[in-house]
């Protein structure tokens, strides 16, 4: 039965990772077009709407909270995160800037040391090393290490890695839909604000990706939960590295991206590090919105 379980949970994980790389796609098309602060805002504001009927079968009492700076922290580091990924989005390679993004998992250690006091075995920071060498290749030190665009993208993981941590905090007395709620309410209001200067009147053509990202955004976060609900996290969370594969193949499909040699060799160690991490770690490390 247990094995039953995982086989599903990891389709359901590798559907999510396909739905992940093609919002990433669409993304990477419409900032072409829009200033990311557009695009952050809409993929926010979608995602609270997507949220009201939920709310509204649960009840608004549902969101009556003590830890209003909790969910705050929450939501800056998870918006922060998403600026950061969506610019390296347009202006790296999809699967670079999506492999940064998801190296999220080996900064979460780091961050846990440091704000809540926990203890990590010495196998988890020599796998930590390994995805941190990886980094290392895919921002090719001496040719690309001080560009702000490689360095955004690593920012990008540590803040998603921030992210995770605040959740874990929250999670002691807050329920799943009242964190996603406020992240979603945070990162669309704090989104807003640079829209009075940067507001650009979208093409007709442009409305239609832009929902799409919305929506694809929702059925994978959505694949994603049922993933972990089938399996545990050690086992299933693994397969949330199968987005680097589909970005890739994405990339390469439409915009002629190939990984060079330190690239790719980058990316099979932060792989392998991030699926030794989440395995070690298992839920702890889980990287959560995107």
């Amino acid at each position: 039965m247990q094995t039953d379980n995982l086989k599903r949970g990891a389709t359901l994980m590798i559907a999510s990772g396909l739905l992940f790389a093609t919002m990433g796609g669409i993304i990477k098309y419409i900032s072409a077009h829009l200033p990311n602060e557009m695009v952050v805002f809409f993929r926010s504001f979608l995602g609270l709407l997507v949220l009201f009927p939920w709310v509204w079968q649960r009840g608004f009492g549902q969101l009556k909270t003590q830890k209003l700076q909790g969910h705050l922290l929450r939501g800056l580091a998870g918006l922060t995160a998403m600026y950061c990924y969506f610019y390296s989005i347009a202006h790296m390679s999809l699967a670079e800037a999506t492999l940064l993004n998801y190296a999220s998992p080996l900064f979460v250690p780091f961050i846990s040391v440091l704000w809540l006091g926990e203890k990590i075995s010495g196998r988890l920071w020599v796998t930590i090393a390994i995805g941190f060498l990886g980094i290392l290749l895919i921002l090719k030190p001496g040719m690309a290490l001080f560009e702000p665009v490689s360095l955004i993208g690593v920012a990008s993981g540590f803040f998603a890695a921030l992210a995770v941590v605040s959740v874990r905090r929250l999670t002691s007395s807050e329920p799943t839909l009242r964190i996603v709620f406020y992240f979603s309410a945070v990162c669309t209001v704090v989104s807003a604000v640079p829209l009075i200067w940067r507001w650009q009147a979208p093409e007709p053509g442009l409305w239609i990706s832009l929902l799409a990202v919305g929506v694809l955004a929702s059925m994978a976060q959505s694949l994603l939960t049922r993933a972990y609900s089938c399996a545990a996290a050690a086992q299933v969370g693994p397969f949330t590295y199968s987005t680097v594969v589909f970005a890739a193949m994405v990339g390469g499909l439409f915009w002629g991206e190939i990984l060079d040699i330190f690239s790719f060799a980058g990316a099979l160690l932060v792989c392998l590090a991030g699926i030794l991490t989440i395995r070690l770690a298992g839920q702890r490390v889980l990287t959560v919105g995107k």
